[in-house]
């Protein structure tokens, strides 16, 4: 059981190292950096129960093409999931 765990965590800290190296060192033909759009809006609530929206902007959200966080941003894939954020009033 403790080779098990022992194996798993070193697979995963492999893992990590090379997705920060590739991001780090830039692997050829690939931008380490990315932008998605996000489209905020805020979300009323009237008395009557009915919801009331304000569109914001839309901004641009600076993020890394990795499997993990690296550099303070966040990855790709993640961000582009969420592209539409409500924001509650």
């Amino acid at each position: 059981m403790k080779r098990t765990i022992l194996f798993v965590a070193m697979a995963l800290v492999l893992l990590y190292a090379g997705d920060y190296l590739s991001v780090r060192y830039r692997i050829p033909n690939r931008e380490p950096l990315g932008v998605v759009q996000i489209q905020r809006y805020y979300a009323v609530r009237q008395k009557d129960r009915k919801t009331e929206y304000y569109f914001l902007d839309p901004e641009t959200r600076q993020c890394v093409h990795s499997l993990f966080p690296q550099l303070g941003f966040s990855p790709c894939w993640y961000v582009s999931r969420k592209t539409k954020q409500e924001i509650d009033m």
